[in-house]
């Protein structure tokens, strides 16, 4: 990510707008030149149009990958590398998506939506024009997006199933789910939002796609973790695609609700999911495919893909918890177990419990416990961001809200941010949450509590993406630390168990029944090393965490790098919160029905 950069504030633009600026103007008299420019891959013009330190975001129209190119050198090498590869057509101004915004006294920008065609793709695109002081005006980010594939639409709408079907139906939704009359295309390993995300995008290309979960039941992803576990996120930033929550829905969503509705949700979109079924392993193919995927159902028979594409939906280390190193584990003679394997407060009614770790399932598990009457000590090893959903969703989630644009403008805005620029905005953003949480933060601080306002001030959306943790978006716990009923330790490491607790390096202990690790996950590649052949295993990229252009690392991507000769192509991951998959679900989809019709070109290096 680029150093020493700025917002285009008025004041560093030694500009100014005035009231009666005639916003629809300005947006067309630029889209006009940029649509004549890009038409004519003209790139000294187009460059004209941008200000020095411009964000060009581009997913998959110029580049077939996710790239953010900062400052005008960058985007003119980008330009002349790509231009000559599309034929760019029908660039149309959205008209009715184009205002002038103000999110703060000394920002002004003008906002516009716009559609073109590449050789191939059905294109979105998104600007973001600034004032200057000569009057002109620039833009200081351009967004690129792949919407859709030309000759091959999604099947719905007025492409969905018009055959009347008596009788038939059960037994047809019978043979697809166990792919009688047709193997599956693709194999998703994983049947939680990921999975059946993915699965109904590369459906409505026509793919055929077959889901493999573990668990019995779809959503026991969700429904066997802690019961007190509720989404954090609310309901507007949670829709899935093509069914969006019910506008009773309530803003905050309890996991087993989630559960029942995922499992709704195969079943509405007629996804063909295996239940109780394990993929063993995922070893080159020898029969024209790229992979061969062998599958154990729950009576102990394996059925045997062959497919080129596996796409790995399974989280972060496919939930399995990381433990720290601590020495004397042995000795203790109490109960340890990960959060990942937590369930009931009641569990350990009557115990003295110790929860090590200080961000999201530390706090929604401490306050279990305090609920129901459990003595509970959070041990806080590193400082934690803390901001209350009352104070920081409206704030951060204003687009995901209540009387907000429709969810399909709302991503596109949310994504037209390059990460480099979400920072900048965001320590704006995360000074104000602070403000108004001061009473809870002071509280916090006076028990001993360290805080963190995240990446250079810039809050948790950052630290989501690099460590995907770090924070706690407070819906109550942190009150019952300020009130003591959650009780603390956090003034130094811990040394070592002993037989009935913790040892610290000061010197101090900590007797404890039940010792809970809230302390994250394992790597995002230790399913597909558990799976892939060990000659492969080195040849996963990092997966999570931001590149040096401030995107993430190999998600909705493959994992093997860029090239076309890598070894693990074919090889995708899909991960994200309920957002992130909704919105990048239809990249990867995209990205395979291109492959499978000979149409993708080649991923910008």
């Amino acid at each position: 990510m680029a150093n020493q950069l700025v917002l285009p504030t008025l004041d560093n633009l030694r500009s100014s707008v005035t009231p009666d600026v005639n916003v629809q103007a300005v947006a067309s008299q630029w889209f006009s030149a940029f649509t004549e420019a890009m038409q004519l891959k003209n790139i000294t013009a187009v460059i004209d149009l941008l200000v020095d330190d411009v964000f060009w975001r581009d997913m998959l129209a110029l580049t077939w990958d996710f790239h953010t190119f900062q400052s005008t050198p960058s985007v003119k090498k980008f330009l002349a590398d790509q231009l000559p590869l599309f034929t760019l057509s029908s660039f149309k101004l959205r008209e009715d998506l184009v205002e002038l915004q103000r999110p703060y006294p000394d920002i002004a920008w003008i906002q516009a939506f716009f559609d073109f065609e590449t050789t191939v793709g059905i294109a979105s695109g998104v600007f973001r024009l600034v004032p200057l002081a000569d009057g002109s005006w620039k833009a200081h980010t351009v967004f690129t997006n792949l919407e859709n594939l030309k000759g091959f639409p999604e099947q719905n709408g007025p492409r969905r199933d018009h055959q009347p079907n008596h009788g038939k139906w059960a037994a047809k939704r019978a043979r697809e789910i166990e792919c009688v009359d047709e193997e599956p295309s693709v194999v998703v390993i994983g049947g939680g939002q990921s999975g059946l995300d993915v699965a109904a995008r590369l459906k409505m290309l026509g793919m055929k796609t077959l889901v493999v979960e573990k668990n019995e039941r779809i959503g026991d992803n969700w429904r066997k973790r802690y019961a007190a576990l509720c989404l954090h996120d609310p309901v507007w930033y949670d829709h899935m695609p093509y069914i969006p929550f019910p506008t009773s829905w309530p803003v905050y969503t309890p996991a087993l609700k989630l559960a029942d509705w995922l499992e709704s949700y195969a079943h509405s979109m007629e996804l063909d999911v295996w239940t109780s079924a394990t993929v063993m392993s995922v070893i080159p193919g020898t029969k024209g495919k790229k992979w061969t995927v062998t599958v154990q159902r729950a009576d102990g028979k394996e059925r045997i893909f062959e497919v080129n594409h596996v796409v790995f939906a399974l989280g972060f280390g496919s939930g399995v918890g990381r433990i720290p190193d601590i020495p004397g584990q042995d000795d203790f003679k109490g109960q340890i177990l990960h959060s990942s394997k937590h369930k009931l407060a009641t569990d350990h009614a009557g115990k003295k419990v110790v929860v090590v770790g200080a961000c999201t399932s530390a706090h929604d598990i401490c306050a279990d416990y305090v609920e129901n009457g459990v003595d509970v000590t959070m041990v806080q090893r590193s400082p934690s961001y803390i901001m209350s959903t009352k104070e920081g969703m409206p704030r951060l989630m204003a687009i995901f809200w209540e009387g907000g644009p429709p969810t399909d403008v709302a991503d596109r805005v949310n994504a037209s941010y390059p990460n480099s620029l979400v920072k900048l905005m965001h320590q704006r953003v995360t000074k104000d949450i602070a403000e108004a949480d001061k009473c809870l933060l002071d509280g916090l601080r006076k028990r001993g509590f360290k805080t963190t306002l995240g990446d250079d001030d810039s809050g948790f959306l950052l630290m989501a993406w690099n460590k995907g943790g770090g924070y706690y978006l407070d819906v109550g716990a942190s009150q019952m630390i300020i009130d003591g009923k959650i009780k603390l330790k956090s003034d130094g490491p811990i040394s070592r168990f002993t037989q009935t607790g913790l040892l610290f390096e000061d010197g101090s202990t900590l007797d404890a029944d039940v010792i809970v690790f809230a302390t994250g996950y394992a790597d995002a590649r230790q399913p597909y090393r558990a799976l892939l052949p060990e000659s492969l295993r080195d040849k996963l990229y990092p997966i999570w965490g931001l590149d040096k252009e401030g995107e993430l690392n190999s998600v909705w991507r493959e994992v093997g790098g860029r090239s076309k000769d890598a070894e693990l192509n074919g090889i995708w991951c899909m991960m994200g919160n309920l957002a992130l998959c909704r919105f990048h679900s239809k990249h990867l989809a995209l990205q395979i029905k291109s492959y499978e019709e000979g149409i993708f070109g080649t991923r910008y290096q």
